[in-house]
């Protein structure tokens, strides 16, 4: 912030999303990143003469998907527009769009703010658009590359109100979105490859004013610490020419985090530039309220309410994020519990063994040689005491990791790793070491009760950690009283 404190600012966010639908939004092409430039491309992606756009319908089901989740109004009657502008990377020479009808209007996502509550940002509307394609500049020449791939991407773009006003709230909005888009199964949030991105319009103004200052976008930041970098430098530059006087000129302008500038890329198109009118080749499209009810009734619960539930249940909340976040652990874990595993020991499994074999492999869950069934069988293993915990994590685990087939309880056994649970052997074993500690044994029948670790230790020691600790607890007790002076 200024040193003045003389002034506010104001951010509003556009976060473009990837849809994941197998093919383009007006185009069969295939939707995948990593193909080899200009491999997913045909006639109408490069906008052969003659050839006539086809809306995908899963795109627009995704697109519903998010509106209803943020509780946007949705448009039942909408069409597309042409945005006319010219880019070497859009082969149309316009970019089909929503202008004055977009599919959601409206809506809000909740973020936490810094004192630990929430805050809802207002959604001013969520769009439907095809993506542009990519210019790629190779060293110092003057040479520009175009890859085509990405032209005709479908995307939502999700435009809030201008309520932000800290680099903080819109790193956080930027997540909760992350978050919510990839929990809905619409977007994989991958900002590194690009599928989500965002613009930042940022202004400053008087505190108290309730005029907006003059706009200037930041384009194309794809991490949420880049996003929050470029925040703080603009809001300084700005607060820095208004001091000297000079006015803000409405201007795109672009982040290098190398420097963590922002630097001018070229003064700001108006509305009228855009030359915006509806795409004669594209009949309207009509949402039905069947359709719209059975989209809302596939809804999965939500990422703040599910995150409740599961610190409700006992978790932690760093645990109850990670598996709102992941889908696929999260499905282990509910699994687990129908299982009749207990919520916490579950989560730490799961954080535990399981997330160091993800980690250490870079595979996904789905590569996991063990499925949630065999891991509830551990699990129960260890909570009815036939297994102690230390002997399941670091022997059994292994164990099974490298024989996914095998029987938890068989293999346990073959190991020697089930606990000795006879009581006549323990209380054997427990009578041999009080005779072994007979002036230890007199401090405990004065008072000194902490000894009692040091008998259980002993024991322990004799059956290598395979007996249950809680068992030997109790007999223990039991022969100290009865044990001779």
């Amino acid at each position: 912030m200024s040193s003045s404190g003389k002034y506010e600012l104001v951010v509003g966010l556009e976060v473009h999303a990837q849809l994941l639908t197998e093919s383009k939004l007006f185009a069969p092409d295939p939707n995948r990143f990593g193909a080899a430039p200009n491999g997913h491309v045909g006639v109408i992606t490069l906008a052969h003469p003659g050839t006539l756009p086809r809306l995908n319908e899963k795109a627009v089901e995704l697109a519903l998907r998010f509106g209803l989740a943020t509780g946007a109004t949705i448009s039942r009657y909408t069409y597309f527009d042409r945005k006319n502008y010219f880019y070497p990377d859009l082969p149309k020479g316009y970019q089909t769009s929503q202008d004055k009808h977009p599919i959601c209007r409206g809506g809000h996502i909740v973020i936490s703010d810094k004192n630990g509550g929430e805050k809802a940002i207002p959604l001013h509307h969520t769009h439907l658009e095809e993506d542009a394609g990519k210019s790629i500049h190779e060293g110092d020449g003057p040479d520009t590359r175009l890859d085509f791939n990405r032209a005709g991407t479908p995307l939502i773009e999700i435009v809030t109100d201008p309520s932000l006003h800290s680099a903080e709230e819109a790193g956080a909005l930027l997540s909760e979105v992350r978050r919510l888009v990839r929990h809905l199964g619409i977007c994989d949030g991958n900002m590194e490859e690009g599928s989500l991105r965002c613009d930042a319009n940022i202004s400053v103004r008087p505190h108290g004013s309730p005029t907006l200052g003059t706009k200037v976008e930041i384009k194309n930041m794809n991490s949420v610490r880049f996003l929050q970098k470029a925040i703080l430098y603009e809001f300084e530059r700005q607060v820095a020419a208004l001091d000297r006087g000079e006015p803000i000129v409405q201007e795109t302008r672009t982040f290098d985090p190398a420097t963590g500038r922002t630097f001018s890329m070229r003064v700001k198109e108006t509305m009228n530039d855009y030359r915006y009118f509806p795409e004669p080749d594209l009949q309207p499209l009509v949402i039905s309220d069947a359709r719209l009810e059975a989209l809302r009734q596939a809804l999965p619960e939500l990422p703040r309410p599910l995150a409740a539930r599961l610190q409700a249940l006992g978790l932690p909340e760093a645990d109850a994020l990670t598996l709102t976040d992941e889908p696929d652990l999260r499905a282990w874990f509910e699994a687990l519990l129908a299982a009749g595993q207990p919520p916490r020991p579950a989560a730490n499994w799961l954080m535990g063994p399981v997330r160091a074999w993800l980690n250490e492999t870079k595979k996904p869950l789905a590569a996991f040689p063990l499925g949630p069934t065999t891991l509830a069988a551990v699990m129960a293993l260890v909570e009815n005491h036939t297994l102690s915990h230390t002997a399941a994590t670091q022997q059994l685990w292994p164990a099974l990791l490298a024989r996914p087939d095998a029987d938890p309880l068989q293999l346990a056994e073959s190991l020697h790793l089930t606990r000795q649970g006879n009581s006549d052997e323990l209380a054997a074993l427990i009578e041999a070491v009080l005779a072994a500690f007979p002036e230890k044994v007199k401090e405990y029948r004065k008072g000194k009760k902490g000894l009692l670790g040091l008998f259980v230790g002993e024991v322990m020691k004799k059956t290598a950690g395979r007996a249950d600790p809680k068992l030997i607890n109790e007999l223990i007790i039991k022969q100290l009283n009865t044990f001779p002076s």
